[in-house]
Parts: C-alpha cells; sequence; structure tokens
C-alpha cells in the first residue's frame, strides 16, 4: 500500500503541477525578475499548491495513523496559506512568522508534538520543563525558513528538500517509526515529481507556497522522529538538514560581520557564492545536491556509531563545513581564520 501511495503521489505531482502554472498566469501569481534573482523573465510562483495536492492524494490513500496527524495536518494548512498570500500579496515578514508560528502552535497544541528532554552522556537526562514549547517553536521556524532561504535556483529546494526526506525515511526505517516512513515518503515522491518541472530551465517555482510547505513539515517529521532522546539521535536531523541550516547559519555571520541586519537579504548565499566561482547554474544546483546528500549518508553512518566515533564524525563534519565556508566566502570574502590557522603553521 505503502508503494501505491508514493507512486500516486508522483504521478499526481506530475498531472498537477502543469496546471498549477496556468492557474498561476491566470491570477497573477508570478514572480518578477530584479538585482537579486538569477531568472530574467516572469515565472509561474506558487507551484507549492501541486507539491501540497500531490502530498494530500498519496497520504489519503495511505492514511498513516499517528497521535501527531491531525495537527501536523492542520498546521500544514496554515503553513500552505501562509505561504500562498506571501506569492500573491508579498506579505511582511512579521505575517510570514504569524503564520509560521500559528502552524507551530497547531503542531504542539493539537499533535503534542514537542521536545521536552534529551538524554546527555555521562550526565543523564536534561528535562526542558517551560522551555520545551519555546524550544520546540524555534525549531520548526528556524527549519521553515532554512528551506525557504535556499529557494534561490531552479530545483534547488526542491531537489535538497527530497534528498532530506529520503534519508529522514531511511533514518525512520531504522527506528522503526512507519508514520514518519511512509509520510517522508510521500512527500519526497511529492516533491521529485515537481522537479521535473523545476530543474534548471524551470517552467514554474515552488514560491513560499512550496518552501515553507516543505520546511514545516520537514522539520515536524524530524521532531516527531527524534525528539526525547540522546543529545547525538537530536543531532541526527541537522545534520540530514545540514545545506540549509549552515547556510542560514553562516547568513547570520556574515550579516552580523558587515554590520547589516539579520534579515537583510544579499546575493551570498551558497549557491551565488558556488556561482561565482565559476560553475554553471545546472552545476551548482548539482553540487549542493552531493553535498547535500553527503550530510544524509553521515547522519545515516552516525546513527549507527558509538558514542566517541560519533564525537570524530561530528568535528570532522564541522571542519569540512567550515573549510568549504572559507573557500567560497559563505561567511564573507576576508572570513578565513582556519586557513589562515594552517598557512601559519605551515610557516
Amino acid at each position: 500500500m505503502l508503494i501505491l501511495a508514493i507512486v500516486a503521489a508522483f504521478v499526481a505531482s506530475l498531472i498537477l503541477t502543469p496546471l498549477v502554472r496556468k492557474f498561476a498566469f491566470r491570477i497573477g501569481a508570478v514572480d518578477q525578475p530584479n538585482y537579486r534573482k538569477v531568472h530574467t523573465a516572469a515565472m509561474p510562483r506558487i507551484g507549492g499548491l501541486a507539491i501540497f495536492g500531490a502530498f494530500l492524494v498519496g497520504y489519503f490513500i495511505l492514511r498513516p495513523e499517528d497521535s501527531h496527524a491531525a495537527g501536523i495536518l492542520v498546521g500544514a494548512f496554515l503553513i500552505i496559506l501562509t505561504g500562498f498570500l506571501d506569492d500573491m500579496l508579498e506579505i511582511t515578514a512579521k505575517a510570514k512568522v504569524l503564520g509560521q508560528l500559528a502552524a507551530s502552535i497547531a503542531v504542539i497544541t493539537l499533535g503534542g508534538l514537542q521536545i521536552e528532554f534529551i538524554n546527555l552522556p555521562f550526565i543523564g537526562q536534561l528535562e526542558f520543563g517551560f522551555l520545551s514549547i519555546p524550544i520546540t517553536i524555534l525549531w520548526i521556524i528556524g527549519i521553515t525558513n532554512a528551506i525557504n532561504l535556499i529557494d534561490g535556483l531552479d530545483g534547488l529546494a526542491a531537489g535538497v528538500s527530497t534528498i532530506a526526506l529520503i534519508s529522514l525515511a531511511i533514518m525512520a526505517g531504522l527506528m522503526d517509526n512507519p508514520f514518519v516512513i511512509a509520510t517522508a515518503a510521500i512527500l519526497a515522491a511529492s516533491s521529485f515529481g515537481f522537479l521535473f518541472f523545476n530543474f534548471n530551465p524551470a517552467k514554474i517555482f515552488m514560491g513560499d507556497t512550496g518552501s515553507l510547505f516543505l520546511g514545516y513539515m520537514i522539520s515536524a517529521l524530524a521532531l516527531l522522529g527524534f525528539k526525547n532522546v540522546a543529545v547525538v539521535s537530536l543531532i541526527i536531523p541537522i545534520i540530514i538538514l545540514g545545506v540549509p541550516i549552515s547556510d542560514t547559519f553562516f547568513a547570520i555571520v556574515r550579516r552580523i560581520r558587515m554590520k547589516q541586519k539579520i534579515s537583510a537579504p544579499d546575493k551570498s548565499h551558497l549557491h551565488h557564492c558556488l556561482l561565482r566561482s565559476g560553475f554553471s547554474h545546472r552545476q551548482t544546483v548539482l553540487i549542493i545536491y552531493g553535498i547535500a546528500a553527503l550530510f544524509g549518508m553521515a547522519a545515516i553512518l552516525l546513527s549507527q556509531a558509538t558514542v566517541w566515533g560519533s564525537v570524530i564524525l561530528i568535528i570532522v563534519i564541522l571542519l569540512a563545513i567550515e573549510v568549504l565556508v572559507e573557500l567560497i566566502g559563505l561567511a564573507g570574502a576576508n572570513y578565513r581564520p582556519l586557513l589562515n590557522l594552517v598557512r601559519m603553521i605551515g610557516r
């Protein structure tokens, strides 16, 4: 039955995306080019409706059961509404955050989903108490916006999200969580079907309708699969989402160093840096796909490692990220502390 739901979601995505494209042109939901964007012509930008519709097709064929399902679905409708309003009306950043907050609260109140504690090695269980709800909200909003921020090139957010969802499904399989397996797999199929129309040269953009929805669902599924466990296991979804999280983190570092507002837009995200390094549009997207897949594999290895093996793997990952960041200038052209240290040691 799961295979049927996955295939149905994929086929529905292939059917719905051209229909949504026509609908977008009809209602004027198009993305106009500007100095920050790569495309040079007006593009329909509510492709997320096709991903959402395809997901619902697969989901209601299988109807996976879980006590948190109702809250997640209500939150999904709220986040889709928020993204659609932004794609149509370009609502303020505060309004977008309010929509994300409403979706987060729906997950917590209706779904009962929140991070209540983690188990720290050598220390024991750490209870979050009254901080569990704020931490859960920050997680959901943070991951939702991280996916939203990487949606800057044709096929980028859809591909990275698909890879992250496949990684989550595999991890859920290792942890025997059938609801996360099913939901992540169906959503991955929906996103992959949309990618046929979104990969360079794109015929349609997912817009905030799609990026906020995918970010929200990934954050909720990761939370559902890894909450209330060992701290190393809590790091697993962070590694799976290494591309959007690191891009967002170093964007904040970059803006602080440049004395800009954290929310200030720029053209120095990961994909911008790779483009400036001489890679083509497609090459840049494929490189980031490769990095996302490596993060996914690292997360799977981490889940099977010992405590000390996990520590070593995490250190290697962090060093690799830092070297890449400094080489391509993700945190700023003059940000090279590690490379400068290596040069000093070499001398």
